[in-house]
């Protein structure tokens, strides 16, 4: 990510608040592209979810990035649950042949009210129609909302 560090500035992390995150993968690879490499993701995901770290609202997996909106819980962090989550799926990626799976940084955005989260979540679900690889939503595979 250019300029990474302009990310951090005024970054918070506030325990039972949502946020929205976008990961990318190293050099934009298209990575995420296999069925069962995107399960082990999602399983990486939700594993974050039964251990009471975060509350998964939606996300959408894009063949090189990650849209996740989540709500924080336990006075976890967020750079916690980041690197946490980075590092778990850095490992299983090896099994798929895959040894650099992130970009450095990522985006971050703290919804700010009940509008703001139901657009972002709108805008999540939407993104693989956006990027024009499907022509309905219902079509792609890699993404779940809570609201739909």
């Amino acid at each position: 990510m250019y300029k990474s560090q302009n990310l951090r500035k005024g970054r918070v992390s506030l325990s039972n608040h949502f946020y929205a995150i976008t990961l990318v993968t190293h050099n934009r690879s298209n990575y995420f592209v296999s069925l069962d490499f995107n399960r082990q993701i999602i399983k990486q995901m939700q594993l974050l979810e039964v251990q009471k770290h975060l509350k998964s609202n939606a996300f959408s997996i894009m063949p090189n990035h990650i849209h996740w909106q989540f709500q924080l819980l336990n006075n976890t962090l967020l750079p916690q649950i980041i690197r946490c989550f980075k590092g778990r799926t850095a490992v299983v990626c090896r099994e798929f042949g895959i040894y650099k799976l992130w970009q450095k940084g990522y985006y971050d955005h703290l919804i700010r009210d009940e509008d703001d989260l139901i657009n972002n979540a709108r805008y999540i679900i939407a993104n693989p129609l956006r990027a024009g690889l499907v022509k309905n939503v219902a079509d792609y595979p890699y993404w779940d909302c809570v609201y739909v």
